[in-house]
């Protein structure tokens, strides 16, 4: 059976405002690597998924940071996400664990289960905030004329990898 990346657009609501999402789903697998490297060159928030029970999937995390650290730009918005928590019967990586993680590299930390729709809508809305935030600040320091904001999402998830951009529209 060949891989292949899979493509979704997904619309959520923040503030009022509709959002568009494009999410890229490359599974976690190297042959997309560099794919994934320039699509997230100009994003804006990346979320990183781990497996919890897959040990591997959050060993490779930090290879993922690194990744995004030499790639990404440096103001770029992070979350950490520890996905199949319906699963805990099978969990390899303890939520403590994800959540000391997160805090290593100051970013914000989750447990999601995207089969029983647990926490993925608040990942989005979450992260999805804190661009838009953040994307304001900037605006006000600028001085910039009034007008729409641009807002970039991308999601990596190791082993069940998502990339994911969104508009503010």
């Amino acid at each position: 059976m060949e891989e292949s990346i899979d493509f979704k657009i997904r619309t959520i609501e923040l503030d009022n405002k509709k959002i568009k999402l494009q999410i890229w789903d490359t599974a976690g697998q190297e042959r997309f690597r560099t794919i994934t490297t320039a699509y997230y060159r100009g994003a804006m928030g990346i979320m990183l998924v781990y497996d919890i029970t897959q040990e591997k999937s959050f060993e490779n995390i930090k290879n993922w940071i690194r990744n995004i650290e030499e790639n990404a730009a440096a103001d770029v918005e992070k979350m950490l996400l520890g996905n199949k928590c319906e699963l805990n019967d099978k969990r390899q990586v303890s939520k403590e664990r994800g959540e000391q993680l997160a805090i290593e590299y100051g970013i914000k930390f989750m447990e999601t289960s995207a089969k029983a729709s647990i926490n993925v809508e608040e990942a989005f809305l979450t992260l999805a905030s804190d661009i838009k935030a953040k994307t304001e600040k900037r605006m006000e320091a600028n001085n910039p004329p009034k007008g729409g904001h641009q807002l970039k999402l991308t999601e990596i998830r190791t082993k069940d990898s998502w990339l994911s951009r969104c508009s503010l529209l």
